[in-house]
């Protein structure tokens, strides 16, 4: 809820501000991290298409015993990959499931964070819309009072004993006495006549 007149021109607090999780680790990172723990399996699939590739030039000139023994060597080139990739599965699955619990421990820290700050920033703009309604309340009285020549204490008593319009209720009546007779003033007083 704004207060009119409000001045505070932050932007509202961003979910991701200041979160480094968000932005930690990139897809060449990630590509770069597994190369580096894994390196049998992209050893093995650019074996598999070297062979490939040897196969296809063999074809293509018409040697038959070097184009089967090029699919041979890309069938073997495929079962080294497909057991590196077993292989590093079994030997970094302790690894990964330590990650793993790290990578929830560390989320659930950053929710944890994200939402306190958040929680912190929601109270301090409504302590700042507070004392910014504050300041518009003594204003508003304090020019009804002076205009009316009643003391501030006179114009608050008023104001909470009262029909509870104040000063709106005077800024309508000056309208209505320059003859201002709109279908939105006259919505407006009736909606306050409704009120008292």
């Amino acid at each position: 809820m704004s207060v009119p007149g409000n001045i505070n021109t932050a932007p509202p607090p961003s979910s991701f501000d200041g979160d480094v999780g968000f932005y930690e680790e990139s897809r060449w990172q990630k590509l770069r991290r597994k190369l580096i723990e894994e390196p049998l399996i992209p050893l093995g699939c650019a074996l598999t298409c070297w062979a490939l590739y040897e196969a296809t030039k063999s074809m293509r000139s018409g040697d038959k015993h070097r184009t089967n023994r090029m699919f041979r060597r890309r069938i073997y080139a495929q079962g080294f990959t497909i057991i590196a990739m077993v292989a590093g599965s079994a030997y970094w699955e302790n690894d990964r499931s330590k990650r793993k619990e790290f990578g929830e421990l560390s989320e659930e820290k950053r929710k944890r964070e994200k939402r306190d700050a958040w929680i912190r920033e929601l109270e301090v703009r409504d302590e700042e819309e507070q004392e910014l309604r504050r300041v518009r309340d003594r204003l508003v009285l304090g020019g009804g009072a002076e205009r009316k020549g009643v003391s501030e204490e006179e114009a608050r008593r008023l104001e909470k004993g009262g029909a509870g319009t104040g000063s709106i209720r005077s800024a309508v009546e000056a309208g209505e006495g320059r003859g201002l007779q709109g279908p939105i003033l006259t919505a407006v007083r009736h909606l306050w006549e409704g009120r008292g």
